[in-house]
């Protein structure tokens, strides 16, 4: 640290020598105080609209553009993680799910989505509580798939994209400590009724976030890729009557 700001000191003292001389030598040749005077006020008065543009705007456009490339690499993330583990984890949970109803109402997301109700639903995930109880899920097929997706869940973990989005991180943690939470269970059945509730409450973490998190996911795809968001609405996992085919 100290070698640089000598560096530092060292350059700005050699480029304001320079100026000096240069100064010194037009002041030898053309003997005009007031001329070297006029210009050197010009250049200092451009010098702070020349950072202000350089550091603020410029600066400020290069930083949207990269937000905007690294959402785009983390929506392309999240997509995939909705593909091999999202989509059919919730599909399971929500069958346990006590009030799965009230918000597959909200979740039965029509080809037509407006603005209004997408802020609408946005609003919903947000303060939906999640109720599934554990004794409900058929926790040996559940735990087969988690395991099954251990790995793939692991090497999203390790990619540095997902810095840049805590929440899924944290839905990435919930499952696969909810996966852990199975796997060191030998049988699944005749569990107590607190460790039936334990595992209620890690599937619920996992859920709740799994709602928010795919409700926003629909957002961006309808906005950015329509056509990967009318397979979405086609496999909707909270709409009995999805259905993959294409009808008028």
């Amino acid at each position: 640290m100290k070698i640089s700001i000598s560096r530092g000191v060292k350059q700005a003292a050699v480029f304001i020598g320079l100026a000096i001389f240069f100064y010194i030598i037009n002041f030898m040749i053309f003997h005009d105080s007031r001329d070297i005077f006029f210009y050197l006020t010009n250049d200092i008065a451009f010098l702070f609209l020349q950072v202000w543009l350089v550091t603020i705007v410029i600066q400020s456009i290069l930083t949207e553009r990269d937000k905007k490339d690294k959402m785009r690499k983390l929506n392309m993330v999240i997509g995939t993680f909705f593909s091999e583990v999202g989509r059919e984890l919730l599909k399971t949970l929500a069958t346990a799910d006590a009030t799965s109803e009230t918000i597959a109402k909200h979740l039965s997301i029509p080809d037509n989505w407006s603005d209004t109700k997408i802020r609408d639903l946005l609003r919903t995930v947000d303060n939906y509580n999640a109720s599934v109880d554990s004794r409900l899920c058929k926790l040996d097929c559940l735990k087969t798939f988690l395991l099954e997706k251990r790995s793939f869940v692991l090497t999203l973990l390790s990619n540095g994209n997902l810095l840049e989005h805590e929440i899924f991180t944290n839905i990435l943690w919930a499952v696969l400590h909810m996966e852990e939470e199975l796997n060191f269970r030998p049988s699944l059945t005749n569990l107590s009724s607190e460790d039936f509730a334990h595992l209620s409450g890690d599937i619920n973490r996992v859920y709740a976030h799994l709602i928010k998190e795919w409700a926003r996911y629909m957002y961006h795809l309808r906005k950015s890729y329509p056509y990967l968001f009318s397979l979405e609405i086609r496999t909707n996992p909270f709409n009995k009557n999805a259905n993959i085919y294409v009808t008028t």
